[in-house]
């Protein structure tokens, strides 16, 4: 794999970066401007143009739409106010256990 966890690193890193752009010259900016909210939105539509893509079984259309979805989750992450590296602390935390168990322990939240 040529691009690795480093590469969504340094997407993360630029989205921070573009926060305190301003919204008429960055869409990052524009987006994070608006709210979590519209940062939901928008991760929820691309993620549902990945679902579409892959229904479709077009291999280059699920790539370009995994890409879309990778970057908004991005945004949504910063506009929530979490970071990538959390994300991926909590992914480590449930290699200790099975899909399963891991699954049940989220059951009372």
């Amino acid at each position: 794999m040529t691009a690795s966890i480093d590469t969504l690193a340094k997407l993360a890193q630029t989205i921070r970066d573009r926060r305190g752009a301003s919204p008429e010259t960055s869409y990052t900016a524009k987006l994070l401007h608006k709210g979590v909210d519209k940062c939901a939105k928008k991760f929820g539509e691309e993620a549902v143009e990945l679902v579409i893509a892959a229904m479709e079984r077009e291999p280059a259309h699920v790539t370009a739409e995994a890409a879309d979805v990778l970057y908004h989750f991005l945004v949504l992450l910063t506009a929530s106010g979490v970071t990538l590296d959390e994300v991926m602390a909590e992914l480590a935390r449930r290699e200790t256990k099975s899909g399963l168990e891991e699954k049940a322990s989220r059951k009372d939240r």
